[in-house]
């Protein structure tokens, strides 16, 4: 059976999804050989987000994984050159991209300018997909939390679970992970 090229992984906040997805990447690379690609969509805007950072490279740093690591916080898509057929790239993380995407300009949010959000960030995906070996994608699952009935954060996390759903869709394999556990919820172990 053929390894999978795109693999979504999904999760509640500090669930293990990160983890899960990184030591699934470098066993792709022991297994079938590649280069470890760290797409990294988060900034480092306080300090509990930098503490965040700085654990994830920290983490990449332990072991005799050889990482390289990009940051990119928006516009994923103009970087797809950058990789070949050898990468293994693992993308942390969509909701970190959709809030950037989002807040990156003074912008109305109607329905326009949240459909060019979307687009964007799933033809930008679709666009690392298509040149690298292997494509891991991390996301948060926002719909185990109670969504606020803040039209803000409602329209957030409809637009989030309409990517959610392109994604999947388009994956080789899903995982939900909880409290540290992996579960398969598309395709076939490899």
């Amino acid at each position: 059976m053929a390894s999978p090229s795109f693999i979504f992984i999904t999760g509640g906040v500090r669930s293990g999804k990160s983890s899960f997805a990184e030591k699934m990447a470098v066993d792709l690379a022991l297994k079938e050989g590649g280069n470890l690609n760290y797409l990294a969509t988060g900034i480092a805007s306080d300090q509990e987000m930098r503490e965040r950072i700085g654990k994830h490279q920290q983490d990449r740093s332990i072991g005799e994984s050889n990482w390289r690591t990009i940051e990119k916080p928006a516009h994923i898509g103009e970087i797809a050159n950058m990789f070949g057929s050898q990468d293994i790239i693992l993308l942390d993380c969509v909701t970190t991209l959709l809030n950037n995407e989002l807040f990156a300009v003074n912008q109305q949010w109607d329905a326009s300018f949240l459909n060019e959000v979307k687009e964007n960030i799933v033809t930008g995906i679709n666009e690392i997909r298509n040149t690298g070996k292997v494509l891991l994608v991390v996301s948060n699952e926002v719909f185990h939390e109670h969504l606020a009935k803040n039209q803000l954060v409602f329209t957030y996390g409809k637009l989030l679970g309409q990517i959610h759903q392109q994604l999947v869709s388009a994956a080789d394999q899903a995982y939900l992970v909880e409290m540290g556990v992996p579960i398969l919820m598309k395709g076939m172990r490899s």
